[in-house]
Formats: structure tokens, C-alpha cells, sequence
């Protein structure tokens, strides 16, 4: 495949294939912005049909609610535990959704997906005492 991930040139056996339309920018993908543990730091970003979407580049506190009491806490984030999407995201403190996390409340799960959302949603697991 080519650089703007479009349909191959080939077929399959062999003969060229005419271009339908032309490269356009919307056809590439953006990279990938992780969101890491540290001052928080947003950045704004134009989507199709010009919509703003907010990307969380950094946070260091996270949205926690008690699923006991059913109360929603703003609170800060220490570090990161566990991280599903990859193992080594746990050394680099990058936030993604379904990571538990460390914060002053006690372990949480994040919930949201801070890349997109632009906001760190957790679900407090494990209580500090």
C-alpha cells in the first residue's frame, strides 16, 4: 500500500488500476498523540467539516467517582499502574483508556479516552487507607 493508505495500484492479477480520484489530505492519518502524566497541556484540533475536537497532550488530574457513594472528585494523579493497550506505556506514564492509574483516592480505572475526550474520567477501584 502507498504512503496515504489508499486502495492498492495493482490487481490481483497484475493490471493497473486507474486512480478514481485524486490524493486528498483527509485520507492520511494523524499521528498518534499519547497523553501523558505531567501539567496539563491541550491542544485543539480541526475535524471533517470543520468541528473542534480537544486533545489532551498531558494531565495530572483526573476526574474520579466513587462507585460506593456515587460522589465524582477532582483528584491527582500520582502515576501509572497497569495499561491493557501496551506494557510499556506503564514506564512511560501514558494515559489511555482502561489504564488504571494511581492517584491520591487510591487506584483508578480511566474510563474516557483522554486523547479524544480531552479529559481524564476514572472509576475508583481500590481505595488508599
Amino acid at each position: 500500500m502507498s504512503k496515504w493508505n489508499l486502495r492498492p495500484n495493482r490487481k490481483p492479477s497484475g493490471g493497473k488500476l486507474n486512480r478514481i480520484s485524486k490524493k486528498k489530505k483527509s485520507y492520511r492519518r494523524p499521528e498518534p498523540l499519547f497523553t501523558k502524566l505531567g501539567e496539563a497541556a491541550r491542544k485543539v484540533k480541526r475535524s471533517v467539516g470543520g468541528a473542534l475536537s480537544y486533545v489532551t497532550l498531558s494531565s495530572n488530574i483526573a476526574n474520579v467517582t466513587d462507585p460506593s457513594t456515587g460522589k465524582t472528585s477532582k483528584v491527582k494523579i500520582l502515576s501509572v499502574v497497569e495499561s491493557p493497550a501496551n506494557p510499556h506505556f506503564i514506564r512511560r506514564n501514558v494515559i489511555t483508556k482502561g489504564a488504571t492509574i494511581d492517584t491520591e483516592a487510591g487506584k483508578a480505572r480511566v474510563t474516557s479516552r483522554p486523547s479524544r475526550d480531552g479529559v481524564v474520567n476514572a472509576v475508583l477501584v481500590e481505595t488508599k487507607k
